[in-house]
């Protein structure tokens, strides 16, 4: 059974959790502006004294998404609490990676992900030993016609998506990301392997998880409610997000094929 959160709000149901992991991109704020509800919302876990993690599949390193969100106004205290799928993958990269040359499918705003082994990265396809995934190029973002070109002849190689989310609302306009590429990928024939929600590296490196009563808070079913149901924690479906144009709760479950324990179209206390 799914229960609605407007009319009682977060509080209704907090006593009953230890751990929080909270969507920033769609929950916090819209890729413009914060909510300022949302951070209402943290202020009150703060006074309450209940954990709460900032669990974001951000292809880049922490402190990026960190300085982002500090530039919005949220305050520093509440960005300590960020962690990424790309601070993941990196920790990852660095060990079975180590060394090896890679080609880079994403835009020049992500390479802080790979800084300190930038040199072995590569500009043609075919010299790399494998490729990371972060996003799309800046010039080729309206379709995947592109990657479907670029890649459909290199599958032998593997790739790292750091950001397994398909699509993101930036204010008004729908973009995709690099789980988009990545699901082309293997449908094209090739393996990857994927940093982020709803994968349970993300949660079990980002928070000591052991006996606590878990809340996931994310508006997309791909990745925050799905990462909740294979985790088996409690999840809560924050409905003007990504899939704000399909409304109906039963369809939407079974459309994705996830449990949903709680809604609320805006995160409120």
């Amino acid at each position: 059974m799914t229960i609605n959160l407007d009319k009682t709000g977060l509080k209704s149901l907090i006593n009953e959790i230890d751990l929080l992991f909270i969507d920033i991109w769609g929950v916090l704020h819209d890729g413009i502006k914060l909510h300022k509800k949302s951070i209402k919302v943290l202020d009150k876990l703060e006074q309450h004294e209940k954990e709460y993690i900032l669990l974001t599949n951000a292809p880049r390193p922490n402190n990026t998404v960190i300085t982002f969100l500090k530039r919005m106004g949220l305050d520093y205290k509440k960005c300590e609490k960020v962690s990424t799928s790309g601070e993941i993958a990196l920790k990852y990269l660095k060990t079975k990676y180590k060394g090896l040359k890679f080609f880079h499918v994403g835009p020049p705003r992500d390479f802080d992900l790979f800084k300190n082994f930038e040199k072995f990265k590569v500009n043609n396809l075919d010299e790399c030993d494998f490729i990371i995934c972060t996003g799309l190029f800046d010039e080729f973002t309206e379709n995947l016609i592109y990657y479907e070109d670029l890649l459909k002849n290199k599958t032998k190689k593997k790739m790292v998506c750091t950001n397994p989310d398909l699509v993101v609302d930036r204010g008004s306009k729908r973009e995709f990301c690099a789980g988009s590429v990545a699901k082309l990928f293997e449908d094209l024939g090739g393996e990857v392997e994927y940093f982020g929600k709803p994968y349970p590296l993300i949660y079990t490196q980002s928070a000591n998880i052991e006996n606590k009563k878990i809340l996931c808070i994310g508006d997309n079913l791909n990745t925050d409610i799905k990462g909740a149901n294979i985790q088996n924690f409690k999840s809560l479906f924050i409905t003007s997000g990504i899939h704000k144009n399909e409304n109906k709760i039963a369809e939407l479950k079974k459309k994705y094929d996830v449990n949903i324990d709680y809604t609320q179209k805006n995160l409120a206390w």
